[in-house]
């Protein structure tokens, strides 16, 4: 219990959380004064992520499914054609099987190489989720960003800390909390905490760890800047990242719907917003003030945590910059091919484009492995 306690008092001394002559008593409200973010008020996005996530639901199957069905979005996959339990076990065991493998069960099953290579292939797509499934998700996604995107404006265009950053450190950490501020934060964190819940089932990402990561840092900024009254701040991080995900999640749906042309349109306008918020405005406004100008403007010396709040946010660049990267590439090859195949963060899938090439590579072998059959 001592070294409980000892942990305790450390992870929540006055001195690691606040500059120097302020502490937690700073932060409690007072009848007829300002109203202070509580550590009580981080309980509220448990149950509104919830709610969201049920809304999720009630709008996957009864808005985004019906759209997706009549934009022509496929709804089933392709299964194998037979059933061969012979097949079925070698696939448990190893679902890209090698050419060795696929010869062996070739002789054990009296089928082609093709009818084994075009039966796994099938059985691999079968366990993947369908075309309106993913729709559906990033119909989701895409609605919640572009609400959260237009709210945020609409909450912060008043506020005198979105048209200058010095703002968000004058009189810190006394800072009032009104009543749009506080659901915009609180929603924003019920929304991420909800992809937390989601983000096993949904469809699997090539990128899924690195958005874990991301997901897990944005919970930490939103949880630390709102117990330690860096609010302010933490608006500009939410509106600047929501600003850009809609125009991808609309592209996906586009890709989905094989609306090649409208993809391409919104695809480009995806990374133009993106190189503009995430490598220009963030770190030019975001990370500009927070290294340099926040602990100038409030008069306090540098402190513990204000220490890893910026190392949190350098983390959310570094983010950025791996995307970019990716984003980049996917932009590269859309100029030189003429169109967008696929985004590079998005989901590992199975394209038709995809398939066809895998027929056209599996046929090809399947000639060669006859010419040298013969030739033996």
């Amino acid at each position: 219990m001592d070294l409980y306690y000892s942990v305790s008092n450390f992870i929540w001394s006055d001195s690691f959380w606040f500059p120097e002559k302020y502490s937690w008593k700073d932060l409690e409200n007072k009848p007829g004064g300002i109203y202070h973010p509580q550590f009580t008020d981080l309980l509220v996005p448990f149950p509104t992520a919830l709610c969201l996530f049920f809304i999720r639901c009630i709008f996957e199957r009864f808005i985004s499914n019906p759209l997706g069905l009549w934009l022509g979005v496929k709804a089933t996959i392709e299964k194998p054609s037979f059933r061969n339990d012979q097949l079925e076990a070698a696939y448990n065991d190893t679902k890209q099987p090698d050419h060795t493998i696929i010869q062996a069960l070739s002789k054990q099953s009296d089928l082609t190489i093709r009818q084994i290579e075009r039966w796994f292939r099938q059985r691999r797509n079968q366990d993947r989720s369908s075309q309106l499934t993913k729709f559906s998700e990033c119909s989701w996604r895409f609605t919640f960003y572009a609400s959260a995107f237009i709210g945020g404006i609409v909450v912060l265009y008043d506020k005198a800390w979105f048209w200058d950053t010095k703002h968000c450190w004058y009189d810190y950490p006394h800072q009032h909390i009104s009543a749009d501020i506080y659901w915009y934060y609180m929603i924003e964190m019920a929304f991420y905490w909800s992809l937390m819940m989601s983000q096993f089932q949904d469809v699997q990402r090539k990128d899924f760890w690195e958005m874990l990561i991301h997901h897990c840092v944005t919970l930490m900024l939103i949880f630390f800047s709102w117990i330690n009254n860096m609010v302010r701040i933490g608006t500009l991080v939410l509106c600047i990242h929501d600003a850009v995900d809609p125009f991808l999640e609309a592209a996906k749906m586009a890709k989905y719907a094989s609306m090649q042309k409208v993809c391409d349109v919104l695809f480009g306008l995806f990374a133009l917003i993106w190189f503009i918020t995430r490598m220009i405005i963030y770190p030019a406004r975001v990370l500009r003030s927070t290294l340099f100008e926040g602990h100038r403007t409030a008069g306090v010396e540098i402190y513990p945590f204000y220490f890893v709040y910026n190392v949190l946010l350098i983390a959310l660049q570094i983010l950025h910059t791996f995307w970019s990267y990716t984003i980049s590439k996917s932009v590269y090859f859309a100029l030189t091919s003429g169109k967008v195949q696929k985004d590079e963060r998005s989901e590992e899938e199975d394209e038709d484009e995809d398939e066809m090439s895998e027929e056209i590579g599996d046929t090809s072998r399947s000639k060669s492995h006859s010419k040298i059959n013969g030739a033996k």
